[in-house]
């Protein structure tokens, strides 16, 4: 490594020579080293960000303009990064969850979906490593996580940061890495696979991305989330895109997105989140994906449509008029699930007109009947989320619910009216975990 005085360093920077030496002083610049008098600094590190700059209260996510705070979730991290290494960390970094209203069951067959990010998601503490270590806690783990930047081990180590090392490989492959990090990571949502992957791997890819100087562009990064995640769908799409009070559509058929502003004429809405706390079978959700496509390659050899391999077979490409004509040759649950996914497709181009008009009984009504859709086509396998399905259900102040099996846990999710909020957390809150969540925007590169 090759090392230059403060002098130089200043004159590359177009930095005082006195404020380069307090910042190497608050061990602002990685790999400073300091020899007798005279600090020396990498010829290639990276110039701290300003506190005063917009980018620097970008990257903290202290960003007030539209409300939301993300405090209480980055002094979690902060304060546990303190009390391990006994100093503060160098940077902070958040991205938020995102929830499917409609289509989470059609997407990975070319469906489309509507959706939002929420203000509630994963941080991030983190401090950078010269020696191209990264080390990492996640709260909600009891196993600490280790590898280097030139050998991450390729073989899934099945643990929670298998995703992480994926992360870092596909990324060295682009570009070249010399800098790990150690870091906190904390979620604000009880985790499980498929609400978790996407928004942790894209707040780890910030991360590294970042403190090696490498400026990802949006196309990049969904690009090495989608190589990752194979079932990431809707996710780094709404969590990048998304716009507080907009939803998001997605249509996977060709990769498009649209915002839609919410109406002066939208009455208010808040968005909860009721966890069972019971851990499910997420593998559930990958086998309804497979069964669709072993759907649409039945369908096309019934009809002498050309397909390709399994795996790049979807049924969004069988018209709909081929399923009716050739629906009663087929298994009778199959037949069901692709039923469900036609009318998903019709549900979200209504939900879309609805959200356009203002009226949100009409999409909570639709979000409603997609969920007794899904658990008459599909079915549930846990009675207790069932249960709680049916309690949200029946009370006046939720606009529309659905059920998810595989996001946070196993949980229900709701568009609530605002008057009602407290007392349908009464309801609940003796069996089940409850959070309030608002519409946020996504995550800043």
């Amino acid at each position: 490594m090759e090392y230059i005085s403060i002098k130089e360093i200043s004159a590359k920077w177009q930095m005082k020579e006195r404020k380069v030496t307090a910042l190497c002083r608050e061990n602002r610049i990685a790999g400073a080293r300091k020899i007798g008098k005279n600090w020396l600094i990498p010829s290639d590190a990276l110039k701290p960000i300003d506190k005063r700059t917009k980018e620097f209260e970008n990257i903290q996510k202290v960003n007030n303009s539209d409300n939301v705070t993300y405090a209480s979730g980055d002094e979690r991290v902060k304060s546990t990064f303190k009390n391990k290494y006994k100093k503060d960390p160098m940077y902070l970094t958040f991205t938020p969850y995102r929830i499917c209203l409609l289509g989470d069951n059609a997407l990975h067959n070319l469906g489309q979906s509507i959706g939002f990010a929420i203000d509630k998601g994963i941080h991030m503490a983190y401090s950078i490593k010269q020696n191209g270590v990264i080390e990492l806690e996640f709260l909600q783990f009891p196993k600490r996580a280790q590898w280097h930047i030139l050998n991450t081990p390729s073989e899934k180590q099945n643990d929670w940061a298998d995703c992480l090392r994926s992360t870092t490989i596909a990324l060295s492959k682009r570009y070249a890495l010399k800098y790990g990090l150690s870091g906190i990571i904390d979620s604000e949502l009880p985790v499980s696979s498929l609400s978790l992957s996407n928004a942790i791997i894209i707040t780890f890819l910030n991360a590294l991305a970042f403190i090696n100087n490498i400026k990802l562009e949006t196309n990049e990064l969904i690009e090495i989330v989608k190589e990752i995640e194979t079932y990431g769908g809707l996710n780094p799409t709404c969590e990048i895109y998304a716009e507080k009070n907009k939803l998001l559509y997605m249509d996977m058929l060709d990769d498009s997105y649209k915002l839609i502003n919410k109406p002066a004429n939208m009455p208010p809405f808040v968005i909860g989140i009721f966890s069972i706390d019971v851990d499910n079978n997420v593998n559930n959700y990958n086998i309804h994906v497979d069964e669709l496509r072993s759907v649409a390659y039945l369908l096309k050899a019934f009809s002498n449509m050309e397909y390709s391999t399994f795996n790049k077979t979807n049924l969004r490409e069988v018209p709909y008029e081929i399923f009716v004509k050739y629906k009663d040759k087929l298994p009778v649950k199959f037949a069901k699930k692709a039923e469900h996914f036609y009318n998903e497709i019709k549900r979200v181009e209504k939900g879309v007109k609805a959200y356009q008009k203002g009226d949100i009984d009409a999409l909570g009504k639709l979000v409603t009947e997609s969920s007794d859709s899904f658990i008459e086509n599909f079915g549930i396998d846990s009675l207790e989320l069932t249960k709680l399905y049916e309690i949200l259900k029946k009370n006046k102040g939720i606009y529309g619910v659905r059920i998810s099996e595989v996001d946070f846990k196993g949980c229900c999710i709701a568009l609530i009216n605002p008057k009602y909020e407290n007392e349908i957390m009464q309801l609940v809150k003796e069996k089940y975990t409850s959070y309030i969540c608002h519409t946020a925007d996504g995550v800043k590169l």
